[in-house]
């Protein structure tokens, strides 16, 4: 005989992942009717991609530079796809900003919806998006010529790694917007950290030509891990243990993450 306890704990997996998938849908059903914002976030990575691809591409020329295989512009596009997934899960937490005015999510907290469902949902749309923009700009990059010696494999590690990437400054926005309820603070705080972060990373710069120090730092930026990743997955022999290790630590940062923005609600509901 099964207990009531037993039986709720048995199917409190699946109530999250109920909740997520519909709320993941109501998500993906604001996208589809305003796809602009999708569209906005790839200017700015289109124009480092073409713009600076050539402008700079004579710098795999310099002494010293650890990457010139393919040209510049194969160098450049797993660092572009990481930088779009930076900056756009950066504004996760507007979403959790815009309930928190309408009063939406006081009535999301006062409902059964499971509060990791909150955040799982916001994380899984930043990952729709991420693969979305992410597949555009690679199309591009092959389209203005480079080419992946790593293929279809390469793509879709790089793929991986953005989809890490943006879940780890997905539910850190989240958690920013809980805690501060300031959309000024939120933009301060992202400007913040994903200006550094891009800069203090390979992604559009080998770092063989950077300061030591800009290296010692790149160690412990998820961003430089993102990039590594795919830049390695892209190559022709690719280091296994290097590959992996990175794409460890993302996801081990993007599991923390996430439950430090769960754990970010019970702030919310005492300072309510």
């Amino acid at each position: 005989m099964i207990t009531a306890p037993a039986r709720f704990a048995s199917s409190a997996p699946l109530t999250v992942i109920t909740h997520s998938a519909l709320l993941t849908g109501r998500l993906l059903r604001s996208l589809r009717r305003m796809p602009t914002f999708l569209i906005i976030g790839l200017v700015q990575p289109v124009i480092w991609l073409l713009l600076f691809g050539q402008l700079f591409r004579s710098v795999v020329n310099l002494p010293g530079f650890t990457h010139a295989d393919g040209g510049f512009l194969q160098f450049l596009t797993p660092g572009v796809v990481m930088m779009t997934a930076l900056f756009t899960s950066a504004w996760a937490g507007t979403t959790y900003l815009q309930d928190i005015d309408r009063g939406v999510m006081d009535r999301m907290l006062t409902s059964p919806a499971s509060r990791a469902a909150l955040v799982i949902a916001t994380m899984a749309y930043q990952a729709i998006q991420t693969l979305i923009q992410s597949l555009i700009i690679v199309a591009i990059a092959l389209l203005a010529g480079a080419r992946f010696p790593g293929g279809v494999a390469g793509v879709a590690v790089t793929l991986l790694a953005a989809v890490l990437l943006s879940l780890i400054f997905s539910a850190l926005s989240d958690a920013v917007a809980l805690l501060t309820r300031q959309q000024a603070t939120l933009i301060a705080i992202s400007q913040f950290t994903t200006l550094p972060l891009m800069f203090l990373s390979s992604a559009v710069m080998d770092l063989a030509l950077a300061p030591a120090w800009v290296g010692h730092v790149a160690d412990y930026n998820p961003m430089e891990w993102a990039v590594t990743a795919a830049r390695e997955a892209m190559l022709a022999h690719i280091d296994w243990s290097t590959l992996w290790a990175h794409l460890g630590l993302l996801a081990a940062t993007a599991l923390v993450m996430g439950l430090m923005s769960t754990h970010a609600f019970r702030a919310y509901r005492k300072a309510a």
